[in-house]
């Protein structure tokens, strides 16, 4: 991890009066439909939201907000619910600080 300056540290310092912090979000992904409809409900809900997509190896479904990784379909072994990214948005915009989703629906069978 870096130890440079940025990112959501939680550190309690600089907690501004109602304003809201910039969000970045990175997902890195194999199954873009997944992709599409998880980036889909999050501009519903932000439509100034920034997210980098980038395709990942077999399996993955990383994403990190602020350069912190949030949720991993390779340790979970399923898909993030929409609810719980939003709300992890949420408490970064408002810095609070993030922790991990580990809530996940499992992963589409293809028959």
């Amino acid at each position: 991890m870096s130890s440079g300056a940025g990112g959501a540290t939680g550190d309690g310092n600089g907690a501004e009066s109602g304003a809201e912090r910039r969000v970045r979000i990175v997902v890195e992904y194999c199954f873009e439909a997944t992709y599409q409809e998880l980036a889909s409900a999050v501009r519903d809900e932000y439509p100034d939201i920034e997210i980098e997509s980038r395709l990942g190896g077999t399996g993955a479904f990383e994403i990190e907000i602020n350069g912190q990784l949030v949720f991993s379909k390779l340790e979970n072994g399923g898909f993030p619910y929409e609810k719980d990214l939003i709300e992890a948005i949420r408490r970064a915009r408002n810095g609070e600080p993030l922790e991990k989703i580990t809530n996940s629906r499992p992963p589409c069978v293809i028959l």
